[in-house]
C-alpha cells in the first residue's frame, strides 16, 4: 500500500531520457532570440567569458546574498607558480525585516556589513575590486550589470524587481564611503563553477543543489542569439528551477507536488525546483505522510499537530532518517520528537518515503544535468568527452546518499561523458572573487593586446597619405630624370595593344613565378565562335635550382619544355612563345627583358642584369633538340590584364594579390618619358612591391614588419610587398604571436618549438582561421596542427591577430590601387571614370575578407571612379599567349 502512494515518484531510465530530451529542447528555446520570451528555462547570459587560467593574482572582495546568511569575503589569489588562493570570510544574519522589507534597506544593510568587514580586516585604505554574488534570476547586458527578474528562496524585497541591482549596491556603498570597485555580478551557480575551475581546468559546468537548485555551463557564443558576436564561449545561467512552469512536466507531477505548489509563496512558478530542492523536499515528505496517516496506513491513523504544521518536517530530518547505517534509531527519534509515536513498521515506511522522495530529486537533477553534458559534447563534436562539474549546496553536501545516487544516474544516462564531480569549497563567495579576478586579468590583457595591435589599425588619414605617396612615386618612375632613383620602377612592357578578337593560332606559353613552373599550349580561335583552349603541365622547381646558378635554372626550364612538347606530340613544331616571367624586368622591347632583381625566394646566380630571353634562347641552343619563336616576355600582372581584357574591353589595369603583389596599367605614351614616342598607350608594369624602400611609409611600418624584413632573403627591399602579399602575412602574424606569448597573453606564456620556426604560419592558415564558417573549435584544431596547444581564448586572440594583419594588407593594397585609378581618370580628363581591374592571386581569391576590404578601400579613396573587379581565369598562362598573339597581329599590321 505504501508503494501505491509512491508509484508516481519512481522514474525509470526511459522516463529520465525523455526528461533529458525535454530539457534539451527548452535549452534551445531559451537560447533563441525569437523563442526566449516564451521559454521557461531562460538561459541567461552571464557575460562570464573565460574560466580561470591560473595566472590571476591580487586581492579581491566578494559579497554573497542568497541564503539564510549574508557573507563578506576577502580572497587573495597568488600566481606564485603554485596557483593558490586564501579565503577569509565573515557571516552576517539576514533578518526577516531585511529579506521582506524594501530595496533601500536591503542594500544599506549589505553596504553596512561590507564596511564592517573591511574595518575588521583593515582594508579601508585600499581600493579593491569586488564581485557581487546575487543568487536570484537576473538579466545581464554586461558583467557588472543585472536587472532582477524575480525573487526566489523566500526573499520578497519591495522596489528591486526590474531594476539594476549593481547600481543599487554602488549607491549604498557610496553613501557608506566604502572604497570598492564593483566589477562583476555573479550568480552563485556561476561562482561555484569558477571556484572549481580554478582548481580543475576541465570544469565547465556549475551545479547547485541546496535550498534552491540551478545549473550553469560554458556555451558556444555562436549559439547564443541574445548576445552580439559569435566568438568564444560564455557562461549561461540556465535558471532551470522554472523548467515545467509551462506544463512540460505535468505528467510527472503528483498530487503532492500540486498541493505543495499551491501552498508556496509563488504558486505555479519554479516547479522543477519544487520537485528537487531541499527547501521543498521536507514539505513533500510531510504531505505524503499526512495523507498516509489519514488513510490509516501510518501511526494508527493518529494525525499529530506536527503533521498538520507546514514546514515542520525539514530536509535535515529527511537526511537524518536516510542514514541507513544507523538502522531505524534516527527515524524513531525524529518522529518521536515530532510527537508521532511510531511502530517499527512505521519507521520502515517513513524511511522508504524519504528515500523515494530524495531519489526522485537526484534522478530529475541527473536528467537535466545529462542534457547539459550532452549539449557540451555535441558542441565540441566529440564522441567521448572528459569534463568536470563544480557542485555546491546543502542537499548534495549533507544528505548521506544524494551525491552517490546523482553520480550513478548521470553516468548511466550519458555513458559517453567521463564526469568528475568536484565539491566547491565556499563556492559562491570565492567564485565571485574568481570572476572578478578573471575580469581583472582580461581587462589588463585586453589593454596589452589593443596596444600591440594598434599600429596595424590604419585611419582614413593614413590611407589617404599612402594613396598620395604612391601617386607621387608613380610619377617619379615615369620621368626620365627621376626614374633611376625611383623605388616604383614603372617598367615599360612594350605591350601596346589589347586583344580585339581577331587573334588566332597555336601558341606556347611558359609561366615562371613561384615554386611551380608551367608549360602551356594555347589554341586561340577568332570570329563569332571565338574561344581559347589550353593544355598545360606543371613541373616543380626544387629549392637547389631556385637558389643555384642561372644556367642550371634555365637548363631545368628547357628540360620541362622538352618533356611537354613530347607529351603533346609537337616536338618538331616552331611555335610562337610567350614567356611569363613574374619578376621585375627592364624591357627594351617586347622580347627583351633584363632582370632587375629576384623576388619570392629565388636567388639563382648570374641572372640579375641579364636578358632572360637570351638566357632562355641559349639554354634551348645548348639542348639542340628544338627551336622556338620567343615573341614576348611578359609579367604575370600584364598577363592577368590581357586575359580579362579579352573578355572586357574596359579592363586596363591588372592586379596580382597573391604570393607577391603588383599592378600594371595602360599608360598614355606621352606620359612615359623613358620610351620614345607620344602616340597611343603602353602597359606599364609598376613593380609597386618596392614602394616604401626609400622610407616614405616608415611611419606605418611596425616593429613586426621590420623583423620580417630583416629575416627575409632581400632585407630593405620590396617593403610594400612585405606588408601586403601572401608570402609575408603569415610571418607577420607569427612575429606578433611570439610577442604576445612573451607578454604572457597567449599559450600561457609558453613559446612552442614550432612557433619559433620561420615560415610555419603560412598565409593559407590566415584564410582558414578567418573563415566566418569556421567555429573556434576548428581554429583550435588548425593551431594544434601547428603544434600550438591553444585554449578557446587563445583561438579568439589568434583570429583577431590574423584579422588585423590581413585587413591592413587589403587596405594598403586598396590605397595603392586608388592612386592608379585616379591617375587613369585624370589621364582621360573625365569627371567620372568607369574601369575594370583584372585580378589574380590566391590572397584575393581564397581569403574570406581581403577582396571585400580592398574594394571598400578603393571606393572610399577614389569616390569618382566606378571600379569593377574581374577575376582572371589563368592570367599568367592564357595572358602570355594572348600577348604573343596581339604582338604577332601588330607586327603583321606593321609589316603591311
Amino acid at each position: 500500500q505504501v508503494d501505491r502512494y509512491l508509484y508516481h515518484l519512481r522514474l525509470s531510465d526511459d522516463v529520465l531520457l525523455d526528461v533529458m530530451a525535454r530539457f534539451q529542447a527548452e535549452m534551445v528555446k531559451g537560447l533563441g532570440r525569437d523563442t526566449n520570451p516564451t521559454a521557461t528555462v531562460k538561459m541567461l547570459p552571464s557575460f562570464v567569458r573565460s574560466l580561470p587560467d591560473g595566472s590571476e593574482r591580487g586581492d579581491f572582495l566578494a559579497v554573497d546574498l542568497g541564503g539564510s546568511q549574508f557573507r563578506a569575503h576577502q580572497v587573495k589569489v597568488c600566481d606564485d607558480g603554485k596557483q593558490s588562493s586564501q579565503l577569509e570570510s565573515k557571516f552576517y544574519p539576514t533578518p526577516k525585516e531585511v529579506t521582506q522589507g524594501n530595496g533601500a534597506e536591503l542594500f544599506d544593510y549589505i553596504a553596512d556589513c561590507l564596511s564592517d568587514f573591511m574595518e575588521t580586516k583593515h582594508l579601508k585604505h585600499k581600493k579593491l575590486p569586488l564581485g557581487f554574488t546575487f543568487s536570484f534570476p537576473c538579466k545581464q547586458t554586461k558583467l557588472e550589470e543585472g536587472v532582477l527578474l524575480a525573487w526566489t528562496k523566500h526573499f520578497k524585497v519591495r522596489g528591486v524587481q526590474d531594476t539594476d541591482v549593481v547600481t543599487a549596491l554602488r549607491k549604498a556603498l557610496q553613501k557608506h564611503k566604502a572604497n570598492v570597485d564593483v566589477l562583476a555580478l555573479v550568480n552563485d551557480t556561476v561562482g561555484t563553477m569558477m571556484t572549481c575551475g580554478y582548481d580543475d581546468q576541465h570544469c565547465e559546468v556549475g551545479l547547485i543543489i541546496g535550498t534552491g537548485t540551478n545549473a550553469c555551463y560554458m556555451e558556444e557564443m555562436r549559439h547564443i542569439d541574445l548576445v552580439e558576436g559569435d566568438e568564444g564561449r560564455m557562461c549561461i545561467n540556465t535558471e532551470w528551477g522554472a523548467f515545467g512552469d509551462d506544463g512540460a512536466l505535468d505528467d510527472l507531477r503528483t498530487e503532492f507536488d500540486r498541493e505543495l505548489d499551491l501552498g508556496s509563496l509563488n504558486p505555479g512558478k519554479q516547479l522543477f525546483e519544487k520537485m528537487i530542492s531541499s527547501l521543498y523536499l521536507g514539505e513533500l515528505v510531510r504531505l505524503i505522510l499526512l495523507k498516509m496517516t489519514k488513510e490509516g496506513l501510518l501511526f494508527n491513523g493518529k494525525v499529530s499537530t506536527a503533521l498538520l504544521t507546514k514546514g515542520k518536517i525539514e530536509m535535515k530530518h529527511v537526511s537524518a532518517m536516510e542514514k541507513y547505517k544507523e538502522g531505524l534509531s534516527n527515524t524513531k527519534e525524529i518522529l518521536t520528537e515530532l510527537s508521532l509515536f511510531p511502530s517499527e513498521e512505521d519507521c520502515v515506511a517513513v524511511q522508504h518515503v524519504c528515500t523515494i522522495v530524495s531519489f526522485r530529486s537526484a534522478n530529475l537533477c541527473a536528467a537535466a544535468l545529462a542534457a547539459i553534458l550532452t549539449r557540451l559534447r555535441d558542441n565540441k563534436k566529440l564522441l567521448r568527452m572528459r569534463t568536470t562539474v563544480g557542485i555546491d549546496g546543502g542537499l548534495y553536501k549533507t544528505h548521506p546518499q544524494y551525491a552517490k545516487r546523482l553520480h550513478k544516474v548521470v553516468r548511466r544516462l550519458v555513458p559517453t561523458c567521463d564526469v568528475r564531480f568536484l565539491l566547491s569549497v565556499s563556492g559562491s563567495g570565492k567564485g565571485a572573487a574568481m570572476v572578478t579576478a578573471v575580469a581583472h586579468r582580461l581587462a589588463a590583457q585586453r589593454r596589452h593586446i589593443d596596444a600591440t595591435l594598434a599600429p596595424f589599425l590604419l585611419s582614413l588619414e593614413n590611407l589617404r597619405e599612402v594613396r598620395n605617396k604612391m601617386r607621387a612615386e608613380l610619377e617619379y618612375g615615369l620621368k626620365r630624370e627621376t626614374q633611376a632613383s625611383a623605388t616604383v620602377k614603372m617598367l615599360p612592357t612594350y605591350v601596346c595593344g589589347m586583344p580585339d578578337g581577331t587573334e588566332k593560332g597555336r601558341f606556347l606559353a611558359l609561366d615562371l613565378g613561384g615554386t611551380n613552373f608551367r608549360v602551356l599550349l594555347v589554341k586561340i580561335k577568332s570570329g563569332r565562335r571565338r574561344s581559347v583552349q589550353m593544355y598545360n603541365k606543371i613541373f616543380a622547381i626544387p629549392l637547389e635550382i631556385m637558389q643555384g646558378t642561372g644556367e642550371e635554372l634555365f637548363d631545368h626550364i628547357v628540360q620541362c619544355i622538352a618533356d611537354f612538347l613530347e607529351y603533346m606530340g609537337i616536338k618538331g613544331a616552331r611555335l610562337p612563345l610567350g614567356f611569363t616571367f613574374s619578376f621585375p624586368c627592364r624591357q627594351a622591347s617586347i622580347d627583351k627583358g633584363t632582370l632587375v632583381g629576384w623576388t619570392k625566394g629565388f636567388k639563382a646566380t648570374d641572372c640579375e642584369g641579364e636578358d632572360v630571353v637570351d638566357m632562355l634562347r641559349e639554354a634551348i641552343r645548348r639542348r639542340n633538340e628544338f627551336d622556338l619563336d620567343i615573341v614576348a616576355v611578359v609579367n604575370d600582372t600584364v598577363g592577368t590584364m590581357m586575359t580579362c581584357g579579352y573578355e572586357d574591353p574596359n579592363c586596363e589595369i591588372g592586379l596580382i594579390a597573391g604570393t607577391g603583389s603588383n599592378v600594371c596599367y595602360m599608360e598614355d605614351m606621352k606620359n612615359i618619358e623613358t620610351v620614345e614616342g607620344n602616340e597611343g598607350k603602353m602597359c606599364i608594369n609598376t613593380e609597386w612591391g618596392a614602394f616604401g624602400d626609400n622610407g616614405c611609409i616608415d611611419n606605418i611600418r611596425t616593429k613586426y614588419d621590420k623583423e620580417v624584413d630583416e629575416g627575409s632573403l632581400n632585407p630593405g627591399k620590396q617593403r610594400y610587398e612585405k606588408m601586403t602579399s601572401g608570402m609575408y602575412l603569415g610571418e607577420i602574424v607569427r612575429q606578433i604571436l611570439i610577442d604576445l606569448t612573451k607578454q604572457g597573453l597567449l599559450f600561457r606564456g609558453h613559446i612552442s618549438e614550432s612557433l619559433r620556426k620561420r615560415g610555419i604560419f603560412e598565409t593559407k592558415f590566415l584564410s582558414q582561421i578567418e573563415s566566418d564558417r569556421l567555429a573556434l573549435l576548428q581554429v583550435r584544431r588548425i593551431l594544434q596542427q601547428l603544434g600550438l596547444d591553444s585554449t578557446c581564448e587563445d583561438s579568439i586572440i589568434v583570429k583577431e591577430v590574423c584579422g588585423v594583419v590581413s585587413k591592413r594588407a587589403a587596405q594598403l593594397c586598396g590605397a595603392g590601387l586608388a592612386a592608379i585609378v585616379e591617375k587613369k581618370r585624370e589621364n582621360r580628363g573625365v569627371e567620372h571614370l568607369q574601369i575594370t581591374v583584372g585580378v589574380d592571386g590566391t590572397l584575393y581569391k581564397l581569403h574570406p575578407h581581403f577582396s571585400r576590404v580592398l574594394r571598400e578601400t578603393v571606393k572610399e579613396l577614389a569616390p569618382q571612379c566606378d571600379v569593377t573587379f574581374m577575376l582572371s581565369e589563368d592570367g599568367s598562362g592564357k595572358g602570355a599567349a594572348l600577348i604573343t598573339a596581339v604582338a604577332k597581329r601588330l607586327h603583321n599590321v606593321g609589316q603591311k
